[in-house]
């Protein structure tokens, strides 16, 4: 897991601030059956779809009732509609039947059957005609009502037996009775059917309007069987026994359908009855067959033939008229109560839809706008959760100025109900969270100005011990005690390191830096300089390759943070083994130890915390090590990783390419530092001659064991010193010659005699950092101080010289002015931008 610009890692933060991912997972899992688990444009759809479902069924049921109420009108409608094709098809039957009555009655006295049978075929020729007429005026009625279709199946049976009959009317071979009542048979099947349309119990006119036509049409059908009882009579000359009775009941039956039809009829019925009645043809009639009635005792009259059928058959004409009358009467009403049926339910339909359209218009218009407030609420809410806040705490945690000001959104919801009030409290939520966040970076602000003032104050109190046992180590010639003071001095060291370690947890770059580039190889015995088991590194194979200056320093302390990790975590008679080698363009260093080792879960803990740098907290002050070296290597770009090795661990530094020095820009070392050379002179080590060779390579003859000790004065022989001894980083990286120029308060020696200055010469390219967004160089702070105030070479070797009582008090004061002045510009409040920035190399954050 790797610590600075991951390209992973940056692309989760992107991909965060693109898009947010609006699926909340649940704490359990959701149940469609459980109504509390419901989106809330289910429930939305819900509300809406239930009571419409209910309005739809019930508006179902009441259009099914209308429409089924106005299929059976139009039924019955189309019914009394062929009552004309009937009641044209009963007509001719009579006509047919009453004719043939008076032709058998003709043929029983010897008449001629081909005469009879020129006679009939005429009116038989019109009744297949009616009946044809019929049939087609029932296709339309195929799916009437069963009742209906039965009547009209069995008037149709009795018709075909009618036809049947009709061939035995010339020879006459049949009695009178038997062909007749065929006719009968047939004429009362088509009546039945005549009678058949029935509207409903709920429709007592049109009741009425069928019993008028029926009542008219029976009183018809009796008229015309009496016409044929009398026309048979008349051509047979007499009457039969049973002629007598059976004209009595026939006329009975007709008086009672005539009370019947006036009971029921209109008064424009019976009016029109009534002229009909007093027409000179069916007084006529009226008159023959009052002729016919028995008198007492005597037998009543044979009528003439021809007279009675001339004057029948007018009076049936206008039976039969009055009946067409009564019938379009009752066609007409059906026809109207069907149409008026068909629009009250066209009028119920379109009104049960129209308000079923706008109510779920209003419905939808009201759950559209709660759910698009819905929306926008959760949008928001999950914008703020998952990209606002987050990234406004992320802003301030990682500022190092002045608080910057962050605005709030204000809601999105506008509208005055409770979903707006809603939204209103998550904007005053989201601001309180924001005041609080502000509220801690300027306290963690705070705590860092006092963490930067309490370890420069410290790193002053260390630098003038440090000093003061430059001096005491140089006047001391016993061995044990000269080795006392270099555990002091070291320890010292470490102090300054745990000082600088408290000012890179504030966010403060460090104070030492280097303008030139410096080996990696006297980077890592620097390092290894600045722990205290020193002697238990072994620097092995190293690459041949340059650390641009400006990184040097933290460079240092995060490479002696590993190494003090790897030498208190392993056995003391073990050794650290630190190689580095380039591995593209990346240089990779491996620091492997054989200790304890980690668990796999503490190992993962750690890598995490060394690919995203926390906030300092309780934890970094226990584990200020880890802590230090995961926020310098997200300052550096370097990938940090610790591994399982065998027996121990093995910490992966990569360093980028932007901190390596490229080949041209290298300086040549100046001579090897006095303090190096005393060491190896009180160790009895020859002095190694004076060559030109790369910044920051090492010295030939140092070994891993033969590490450079802490300065002594040159020339100082001490034979018991026999074991190394420790040495500071800035003695391995910075000469004696650039070190000693006696130019300050900052000098390890003390102030010296004046010397003649050369000429301070910057360097021919300036050290930057890269180039910004807008193309400018980017400045590292104090990496011109150096090369700029740097003093020439001394030309003589250095006396010391006693103190100057004013010329320290005026060092004094200048310190104190750079301190204030230092500490004035720490606390300047700086705006940060609110989105990306650039580190100090110049690159984009």
């Amino acid at each position: 897991m790797a610590v600075g610009p991951d390209p992973a890692t940056g692309a989760v933060s992107n991909h965060r601030r693109r898009r947010f991912d609006v699926r909340v997972v649940p704490h359990r899992r959701r149940s469609p059956f459980r109504l509390r688990d419901w989106r809330m444009s289910t429930k939305l759809a819900t509300v809406l779809v239930v009571p419409s479902v209910a309005f739809l069924v019930l508006a179902g049921v009441q259009t099914s009732a209308l429409v089924g109420r106005t299929t059976a009108l139009n039924d019955f409608s189309g019914q009394v509609g062929i009552g004309r094709q009937i009641t044209a098809v009963v007509h001719q039957l009579q006509q047919e039947r009453d004719r043939s009555a008076g032709e058998l009655g003709e043929l029983r006295r010897g008449g001629d059957r081909e005469l009879a049978a020129t006679n009939l075929k005429p009116l038989q020729t019109a009744t297949d005609r009616a009946i044809g007429e019929l049939r087609q005026a029932a296709e339309p009625l195929a799916n009437a009502d069963a009742s209906w279709r039965v009547a009209f199946s069995e008037a149709l049976e009795a018709y075909d037996q009618v036809a049947d009959i009709r061939a035995a009317i010339p020879p006459a071979v049949l009695s009178n009775d038997t062909i007749l009542s065929n006719y009968h048979r047939a004429v009362g099947a088509m009546l039945d059917l005549l009678a058949e349309p029935t509207p409903g119990q709920d429709q007592p006119a049109l009741n009425d309007a069928v019993l008028r036509y029926v009542q008219l049409a029976r009183v018809k059908e009796l008229s015309s069987r009496v016409r044929a009882q009398l026309y048979a009579a008349a051509r047979g000359g007499r009457y039969g026994t049973e002629d007598r009775v059976l004209l009595t009941d026939l006329r009975a039956q007709q008086l009672t359908a005539l009370g019947a039809f006036r009971v029921a009829a209109t008064t424009d019925q019976i009016r029109r009855y009534d002229e009909t009645s007093v027409a000179p043809m069916f007084v006529l009639a009226t008159r023959l067959e009052e002729r016919s009635l028995p008198a007492g005792d005597a037998s009543p009259e044979v009528l003439p033939s021809e007279q009675w059928w001339a004057a029948s058959q007018q009076r049936q004409e206008l039976l039969r008229q009055l009946e067409a009358g009564v019938l379009d009467d009752a066609v007409r009403q059906a026809d109207d109560a069907s149409d008026s049926q068909l629009r009250a339910t066209l009028l119920v339909v379109g009104g049960i839809v129209a308000v079923l359209l706008v109510a779920l218009l209003i419905s939808l218009l009201v759950g559209r706008s709660v759910a698009r407030s819905m929306r926008l609420l959760r949008s928001q809410a999950l914008r703020i959760a998952q990209i606002e806040l987050p990234d406004a705490l992320d802003r301030l945690k990682t500022v190092t100025g002045g608080v910057p000001g962050i605005e709030v959104a204000p809601a999105v919801v506008r509208s005055l109900d409770e979903i707006g009030e809603l939204a209103e409290a998550f904007v005053a939520v989201h601001r309180s969270a924001v005041t609080v966040a502000v509220e801690q970076a300027l306290m963690r602000r705070n705590v860092n100005a006092m963490f930067v003032n309490l370890a420069r104050r410290s790193q002053v109190l260390v630098e003038r011990q440090l000093e003061l046992l430059d001096d005491l180590e140089r006047e001391e010639s016993d061995p044990d005690q000269l080795e006392n003071l270099f555990k002091l001095d070291h320890l010292a060291a470490r102090m300054r390191r745990n000082d600088e370690s408290l000012l890179v947890l504030a966010g403060t770059d460090s104070t030492r830096r280097w303008n030139r580039p410096v080996g990696l190889a006297a980077v890592l015995l620097a390092a290894a300089a600045e722990i205290e088991q020193y002697q238990r590194v072994r620097i092995e194979s190293v690459a041949e390759v340059h650390v641009v200056g400006h990184a040097v320093g933290e460079l240092v302390h995060l490479l002696a943070e590993l190494l003090e990790n790897a030498t208190a975590f392993s056995r003391p008679d073990t050794t650290v083994v630190v190689t580095a080698r380039v591995e593209g363009a990346t240089t990779l260093i491996e620091i492997a130890d054989r200790g304890l080792g980690m668990s796999p879960a503490a190992l993962a803990e750690a890598n995490a915390v060394l690919a995203s740098p926390p906030a300092a907290d309780v934890a970094a002050v226990e584990r200020m090590g880890l802590f230090v070296v995961s926020h310098l290597a997200a300052r550096l770009g370097v990938r940090v990783r610790l591994d399982g090795g065998q027996g121990g661990l093995v910490a992966r530094l990569a360093l980028p390419a932007v901190l390596l020095a490229p080949a041209g820009s290298l300086e040549l070392d100046p001579p090897a530092p006095a303090r190096m050379l005393a060491t190896s002179a009180a160790r009895g080590v020859a002095p190694q001659p004076r060559v030109a060779r790369e910044a920051g390579a090492p010295v030939p003859g140092f070994a891993a064991r033969d590490l450079p000790v802490a300065g002594r004065p040159p020339g100082v022989a001490v034979p018991r010193q026999a074991r190394p001894v420790p040495v500071r980083a800035e003695d391995v990286l910075t000469p004696a010659t650039a070190r000693d120029d006696g130019g300050g308060w900052w000098s390890r020696q003390g102030p010296f005699a004046p010397v003649v200055p050369a000429a301070a010469v910057p360097p021919a390219i300036p050290v930057t950092a890269g180039t910004n967004e807008r193309g400018l160089p980017v400045r590292v702070p104090m990496a011109q101080l150096s090369a700029v105030t740097r003093s020439a070479q001394p030309v003589s070797t250095l006396t010391r010289a006693d103190p100057d009582p004013e010329a320290v008090g005026g060092m004094l004061s200048r310190l104190y002015s750079g301190v204030r002045r230092a500490e004035a510009e720490d606390t300047t409040e700086i705006p940060v931008p609110p989105s990306q920035g650039h580190d100090e190399r110049g690159r984009r954050q």
